[in-house]
Formats: structure tokens, sequence, C-alpha cells
């Protein structure tokens, strides 16, 4: 009895101890991220968090919400919905160093849900070593350039991103689905495309609850702040681009923002952007619903609407986990490719790309691609194409980073043909695909 209460013991410590160097891999990979944005100039530090903290001040002294300014040289203004403005109103009662470093916190903890959410299958393989792997895997997630400008800004990204992830792949949510992405849609637009993904896959009820969390929410804005919620719906929202930023500038990655450095402003810039914009919408949509259908026949769905569950099936297979996280990312993808301005940190999609590429970890090949996508994504590659255009150079250096200034745009669309095509036909071959990397066994010899 002793030695086994010894050895029960000795495991208690063990997994404790487990769960300690997880929680230091991860922070140690951030720590150098968090001590520089966190010791930056001031008026360069977390500015998007300043348009929200000037927002809750907004609401606290009557001002105009819409009207608003953050302080010199960036003079941002609010450009969130209503009801985006009254959740940043507890940022506004700590000291400014105090919110810096709080809301910092939560954008880590969100990146451990969408690692938990992006990983699933991998980390599951670990077994007891799971808190380790999640720390690497933190860790390894926080050095991509969209997850550092997220720290870098202080935006909501990750935040959003979890919400989305938690809300479309949990199997059994201990909420009604759908609500955490109406949240989402009601504190920034975006979120919106999974309005339509719920619809083409026959999640219904999701579809009614987020359009009622969307809309209840938008209406509790109203109640509190009317004459702010008409300014906003019928103004500020119609205006666009002209308060978030230069449409043609290089952070802006989607298809718009390559459209517009490519072309003169005008009706072509206009029409081709439209059609464009339909391309992409059209077919990325029919991946995200071909990888989610391709998700749900592998989980064994009893019917193709689901209605009557509150559950999505793809359950606990790895492939059809994978696929089901393919349609999601799709999804992802298109909510910044399809906005007219589509900002680089809006590409934190990319962990749940990466997580779907690699899914359990057995496939060689797939672990490659998510590893060359995690590589591509560490660096600034638009900003080193925005340095070769100017008249100092000639037109063969112009041309050559005009194209390198799109790139994080041109391989989130790569990315959307990537997991709806290549990955969906790998993974309906066989739920699991033998190890490209590994000699096919002939008969009469002795490999395993």
């Amino acid at each position: 009895m002793w030695a086994k209460g010894s050895r029960a013991a000795g495991g208690r410590w063990a997994d404790l101890l487990i769960v300690l160097a997880g929680f230091a891999v991860a922070a140690a990979a951030v720590a150098p991220i968090v001590s520089h944005w966190l010791t930056n100039p001031p008026d360069q530090r977390l500015v998007d968090l300043e348009v929200y903290r000037e927002g809750g001040r907004a609401i606290l002294r009557g001002a105009p919400l819409y009207e608003v300014l953050t302080q010199p040289p960036q003079f941002l203004p609010f450009t969130y919905p209503p009801f985006a403005a009254v959740l940043a109103v507890p940022f506004t009662l700590l000291p400014w160093g105090a919110a810096q470093i709080v809301w910092t916190a939560l954008i880590y903890a969100a990146l451990v849900l969408v690692v938990r959410y992006s990983f699933r299958d991998l980390i599951r393989r670990t077994g007891r070593w799971a808190p380790l792997a999640t720390g690497a895997l933190v860790g390894a997630a926080a050095w991509i350039l969209p997850d550092r400008d997220q720290v870098r800004f202080g935006q909501v990204g990750l935040f959003l991103l979890a919400m989305c992830l938690a809300d479309c792949c949990s199997r059994s949510p201990r909420w009604p689905r759908g609500v955490l992405v109406g949240l989402a849609v009601a504190i920034k637009l975006v979120p919106g495309v999974f309005l339509v993904y719920f619809l083409i896959t026959g999640r219904f009820r999701a579809a009614g609850n987020a359009v009622m969390t969307a809309v209840g929410a938008t209406l509790f804005g109203f109640m509190l702040l009317p004459s702010d919620s008409v300014d906003y719906w019928f103004g500020a929202l119609l205006q666009g681009g002209d308060r978030t930023g230069a449409i043609d500038g290089t952070t802006n990655q989607a298809i718009n923002g390559i459209v517009a450095r490519a072309l003169p402003d005008g009706a072509l810039q206009t029409a081709v952007w439209g059609v464009l914009w339909l391309a992409v919408a059209y077919v990325g949509f029919r991946l995200a619903h071909r990888a989610t259908r391709a998700a749900d026949a592998l989980g064994g769905a009893p019917s193709r609407t689901f209605e009557g569950t509150d559950h999505l099936p793809a359950a606990d297979r790895p492939a059809s986990y994978g696929l089901l996280l393919a349609g999601v990312s799709i999804t992802g993808l298109l909510s910044v490719l399809l906005s007219p301005v589509g900002w680089i940190h809006h590409f934190v999609w990319m962990i749940p790309v990466i997580g779907a590429l690699v899914g359990d970890g057995r496939d060689t090949r797939r672990c490659l691609f998510g590893a060359a996508t995690w590589f591509y994504f560490l660096w600034p590659l638009p900003w080193w194409g925005a340095r070769m255009i100017g008249p100092e150079h000639g037109y063969i250096a112009e041309f050559f980073g005009r194209l390198i200034q799109d790139l994080f745009g041109l391989a989130a669309i790569a990315s959307v043909f990537l997991l709806g095509r290549w990955l969906v036909d790998r993974a309906l071959r066989d739920d699991h695909p033998r190890d490209p990397s590994r000699k096919r066994a002939e008969v009469g010899t002795l490999a395993p």
C-alpha cells in the first residue's frame, strides 16, 4: 500500500513538473516579444488598445464615440461597433501600464486556447507530456509575424479567433453553438463570414443562434448608446477604409489591398476587385463546404442538416477533426481576404491552418507543409517588397517588389486551395494516410 501510494504521489509530482516545464517553455519564448513591445516608446505601444480605451472613456464622459481620437502622434479614431466600446470600459479604470500588462496576458491566454484547438490531435498523441507540447507550440505560434503584431498593437484578433474556433470545433459545447460567433460579430464585423459557413454546411441552428446573439448585442448597444449606434451603422461603417487607413498600404493584404496597389483608383480598380472578390468567395466557400462535409462523412454524420442536435458530428477521429479544422480555417482566411481591409495581424488564422496541415503528426508530408507555412510567416515579407519600390529602384526591382509586397495575401489564397483540395483529397484516400517517407513493404520481406 505504501509503495503504491508513493508511486502515485511521484506520478502527481512528475505531472506537475511537466505542467511547469510547459509554462516555462512558453514563457521563455514569448518573453522577448513582450519585453520588446512593452518597453517601446509610449506613443508606439499597444496603440489599438488605446483606441479601445478612448472608446470606453468616451462612453463614461458622454462624448461622441466616433469623433474621439487617440493622443498624438497617432490620432486614431474608434472604428468598431458600439458594443465593443462597452466591453472596453473596464480597461479605462486601470492605469495605462496595468492595462497593457493585463491585455497582453489575455492575448497569450487566448493563444493557448487557439493552440489547443488548432493542434488538438497532435497534443493528444503526446499523452502525459501534453502540457509541455502545448507550451512548445504556444511558443512557436507566438513568433509568427501576425501574432507578434497582436502584441505590438494590442489587438483583439486572437480573442476573436479563439471564440470562432471554440464555437465551430468543440464537439459538445456547454453553450448554444453559434453564440460565440455572434458575440465576435458584435465586437468586429469580419467574423460574419461564419454565418455563411454555418448555412452552407447545414448548421442552421448555430446560424440562428449567431444571428440572434449578434442582433441582441447590437440592440444592447443601441439601448445604451442610441446616438453613437446611429452614427456607426449609418455613418462610420459606411466610411470604411477612410477611417481604418490607406487601402493600398502594405499592411492591407486583403484582395482589395492587392488590387489597389496594382491599379490606379477608379472604376477599373473597383470592377477588378469585384470580380476577384466574387471568384474568391465562391471558390473559397465551396472548398470550406467540401472540407467540412468530408469531415462529417468521416465522422459518421447521421444526417445532412444535423437538425435536432446542437453539436458538430466530426468527432474524435484525427482525419475527421483535421478536415473540420480545415473548413473552419478556410472560412477564417476568407474573413481576411474578402474584407475591404485585411491587415497583416489578422492572419492569426494561419495558426489553425498550420494545425490542420500537421494533423496528428503521423504524415511527414503534411508536417513539412505545416512547418514551411510557419517558417514563411515568421518574416515581414510584404515590408521587404515595399522597400524595393520607389524612384530609386528600376522597373524590374519594382515589379518583384510589388509581388513580394502581396505575398501574405497570395499565401492565404494558396492556403485555401491547399486545405480545400490537397488536404481533403489526401485525407479521403485513407483515414490515416501512409507516411510517404517510409517505403512500402514488399511481399516476402521481414519489414514490419
